[in-house]
């Protein structure tokens, strides 16, 4: 017998040896940045159709090696343990990561196929897809998994981009639509089992996490970070750093201050008391988004998808189908989960002020948008009744309600029964956005066609969801409301109007990036559906990348139905307006960088002094 030593390549042509024309590589790395992004676009392409073979292969070592004897095989090392071993010793990787691998691979093969043909196409990207099978772990067995597959592959397939925080919201909408009953199940025992543990890391470090429904856990984490932003601009301590101490300060009812090396005659944030912080600060509201029929419950499902996509199972015995439900629209309201601090709530929050960018999170405005008459956006695949074979089992057949979704700015997806659960809390404010008639809301402040009113100020925080520029996660009501066309200040009617079609969510680094940078955006109707819109980003070298490819409108489709009236008439110019200029930091970067290394230098030096050769306390000897 030969043995084979792996990683000595002695089987198979290098990657690097291979044929780049027949792969559709360049021969060289050294091109101009156009071509270069073109390499990077179709290398990703690549490495997509790759993983999509990865995934292939140990999905038939999982068929020939753990299938057959992982309904009986009780060892300890079972079959999946042992197959999982061998991925891993042969590509050393962790255990973790092979199980991973085989688990990954036998999702998209038996739940996911569809979505596997999107990773193989290069339609969606690998680091994508942990994220997809992870949140449809629980339709795996269930009569609509093939439903919720095709749901994700169509909306995957849209054109436009895609972050990490747009996938999980799309994934979830999808799952939780199809699956009202299990979903609330789940909550509830969800809510049983919160916890809060402590865990002892390396280092005199600990990790405490605790588990808490998503309302409560947004609450307190805004309240730590709007105490965290108590500092002055020299404070040496990250982001993440000042949460964790406004977190413990929090916990211990103890001060908060500013680190900075200026005396606390220079800075006012030197100790800032908790209590009073917490007590002058705004009201906190949490912005909840979801549709008016989502609040009465599920609704009966269409017709097409009452029939289970099982090959064991008959057809639905009714005689007469059963027309898709068509509630009528009723009007779109707005929910605010209210809190002062953690713990404490007020009754009400104050009608919101005329809002600007960045003000609707501060006034407490959210929206329930109108519900469209089929709560499904998205198209179920073709029922083959024609295949051979048996055609029934003593499972429940088919699909018989489906349900709305609630989207909580800064969480997620929410289930409609966790919507309905919210709406009668006595803390919920339920505002609709519009008044239900055909009759356009105002889209700007009487007296100043650049401030967009209240009204537009939330319905355009709730489309976009989060800042609208490709891969960003930012939420929405953490963002710039960016006039996509410049407004004109001298002369408003020459473009750049405030409206629902002009206005964009942008977080304030990418609203500066488009300000002073060569990036240019664009956001015009979609001709085919002049509801929903189309936004694109042109990069320097002149190349155009698509926006969102999910939306608010995908998740409460009665978003649709609101329009907004024409801002007002302004022909005579305005004064003057002082031109933009760009803000500059107080040094370049790099000196910023070594002006921090040298004072934490010097802090360790003076620290040490201090330590090694402690002050003698003994009194002079005189």
């Amino acid at each position: 017998m030969a043995a084979v030593q792996v990683g000595a390549r002695t089987t198979a042509t290098p990657w690097a040896a291979l044929d780049h024309a027949a792969l559709g590589l360049p021969a060289t790395t050294d091109l101009p940045s156009p071509q270069a992004l073109d390499a990077l676009v179709h290398t990703a392409a690549g490495v997509a159709y790759l993983k999509w073979f990865e995934y292939q292969l140990a999905a038939a070592m999982h068929a020939e090696l753990v299938e057959p004897f992982e309904d009986e095989d009780r060892r300890e090392l079972d079959a999946f343990t042992r197959c999982a071993a061998t991925i891993a010793t042969t590509m050393s990787i962790t255990p973790f990561a092979a199980r991973t691998l085989l688990t990954d691979a036998v999702a998209l093969r038996d739940r996911l196929p569809l979505v596997a043909q999107c990773l193989r196409d290069g339609i969606v990207t690998p680091h994508h897809i942990r994220t997809i099978v992870s949140r449809t772990e629980l339709i795996e067995g269930q009569c609509y998994a093939a439903l919720v597959d095709a749901d994700i592959a169509a909306a995957l397939r849209k054109p436009g981009s895609w972050s990490p925080a747009r996938m999980e919201i799309m994934v979830d909408t999808m799952v939780h639509r199809r699956d009202p009953d299990a979903v609330r199940a789940r909550r509830e025992a969800a809510k049983r089992n919160r916890e809060f543990t402590v865990e002892t890391g390396r280092d005199g470090m600990a990790t405490t996490t605790d588990t808490r429904s998503a309302e409560d856990t947004a609450v307190f984490a805004e309240t730590v970070h709007r105490l965290a932003a108590q500092v002055c601009p020299k404070d040496t301590r990250s982001k993440a750093a000042r949460a964790s101490d406004a977190h413990y300060a929090l916990v211990t009812q103890t001060e908060f201050g500013c680190d900075c090396d200026r005396p606390i005659t220079d800075c006012r944030y030197k100790n800032i008391d908790v209590g009073r912080c917490a007590a002058t600060a705004p009201r906190i509201v949490i912005h909840l988004v979801t549709d008016t029929t989502t609040l009465t419950g599920p609704i009966p499902a269409p017709e097409s998808d009452r029939v289970c996509r099982s090959p064991q199972h008959l057809p639905r015995p009714n005689t007469e189908p059963t027309p898709a439900a068509q509630p009528d629209a009723t009007e779109p309201v707005a929910t605010d989960s209210v809190a002062v601090e953690p713990g404490a709530a007020e009754p009400g929050a104050a009608e919101p002020d005329a809002a600007g960018p960045g003000a609707a999170d501060r006034s407490g405005t959210a929206i329930l948008a109108d519900a469209a008459a089929d709560p499904i956006s998205i198209e179920s695949p073709v029922v083959d009744e024609s295949s051979e074979g048996p055609h029934g089992c003593d499972e429940p057949l088919g699909l018989d309600t489906v349900d709305g979704v609630g989207f909580l700015a800064g969480i997620g997806v929410i289930s409609g029964a966790h919507v309905r659960d919210l709406a009668a809390d006595p803390r919920t404010v339920i505002r609709p956005l519009g008044d239900g008639s055909d009759t356009p809301l105002p889209a700007t402040q009487p007296s100043n066609p650049y401030r967009p009113s209240a009204a537009l100020d939330a319905y355009v925080r709730a489309r976009d969801q989060f800042c609208t520029w490709p891969g960003c996660n930012k939420p929405a009501w953490d963002a710039d409301l960016d006039h996509i066309t410049e407004y004109d200040h001298h002369d408003p009617t020459r473009g750049g109007t405030t409206s629902a079609s002009g206005l964009g969510a942008k977080c304030r680094f990418h609203h500066l990036l488009k300000t002073f940078g060569d990036f240019v955006d664009d956001q015009y109707p979609d001709p085919n559906n002049p509801s929903r819109l189309i936004r694109t980003i042109t990069i320097p070298d002149g190349r155009t990348v698509l926006g969102p490819a999910f939306t608010g409108h995908d998740v409460h489709p009665g978003l649709d139905t609101i329009v907004f009236g024409d801002p007002p008439d302004m022909s005579t110019p305005r004064p003057p307006r002082p031109g933009l200029t760009e803000r500059l930091r107080p040094a370049p970067r790099t000196e910023q960088k070594h002006a921090r290394r040298r004072q934490e230098r010097n802090r360790n030096r003076l620290r040490n002094a201090i330590e090694n050769h402690p002050p003698d306390d003994t009194p002079p000897p005189f």
